[in-house]
């Protein structure tokens, strides 16, 4: 995994952190204070490019949908392809609470 390169305690810090936070409203607050408007607006892009992507959708209605660039889509393709599984853990969770 490439974030191993980052590992310690610094990071396990934070995502403790992340992991404590009890519901949305909490996200909200803490996102808010640790992070940019443009920080958080690509996570969450991204996020739904790795969504689509998943369903099948083309790049032309991917990029059309999120404002996401080719490149931004290719790379969130190369992770659901190539990377550690995060996006399928997290996608197969939110779509089963959504059924």
């Amino acid at each position: 995994m490439q974030i191993d390169k980052l590992r310690g305690k610094q990071l396990d810090q934070m995502f403790d952190a992340i992991l404590s936070l009890k519901d949305r409203e909490e996200c909200y607050k803490f996102f808010d204070d640790i992070a940019t408007m443009s920080e958080i607006h690509s996570i969450a892009q991204r996020l739904q490019v790795a969504k689509m992507l998943t369903e099948g959708h083309t790049y032309n209605v991917i990029e059309n949908e999120t404002n996401a660039s080719t490149a931004t889509i290719s790379r969130v393709r190369r992770c659901i392809n190539f990377g550690s599984d995060g996006y399928q853990l997290v996608l197969d969770r939110i779509m089963n609470e959504e059924e």
